[in-house]
């Protein structure tokens, strides 16, 4: 069941980052906070009905922080620094919390971790300008 939603969840990320590079939108790192979002959302909509059935209560905040840590890029969204900040945040609790439950659902997760790095590197790098 987790292989073909893994799967699935990297086949969206790899079609955003198509899609970035093909279209270069100017509000990309939001868009990638908002689709990280999204597939993280789907993910645990998913592996809902399963993991309830074998974890019980413990399903909501087995699958709640995954979520809870994907929601935080998009309220820090407003300033660029603290989103950064954020984005680095969410992947690295999305990360290991995958790879700490990774012999279940944890690796269902994963796939959304390059787009929070991606979009962490986007918000925290240096501004060039082009003015001399």
């Amino acid at each position: 069941m987790t292989s073909f939603v893994t799967l699935g969840a990297l086949a969206a990320v790899v079609a955003v980052g198509v899609l970035l590079l093909i279209r270069r939108p100017a509000a990309a790192s939001r868009l990638v906070r908002l689709t990280g979002l999204v597939i993280t959302l789907l993910v645990a909509a998913v592996l809902t009905p399963w993991t309830v059935q074998d974890s019980g209560a413990a399903a909501s905040y087995l699958l709640g922080v995954p979520v809870l840590a994907a929601t935080v890029p998009m309220l820090a969204g407003r300033s660029a620094r603290l989103a950064g900040i954020a984005d680095l945040v969410a992947a690295a609790v999305i990360c290991g919390w995958g790879l700490l439950l990774a012999l279940g659902i944890g690796v269902a997760f994963l796939p959304v971790v390059p787009l929070y790095v991606v979009s962490a590197i986007r918000s925290l790098a240096p501004r060039t300008s082009t003015l001399s």
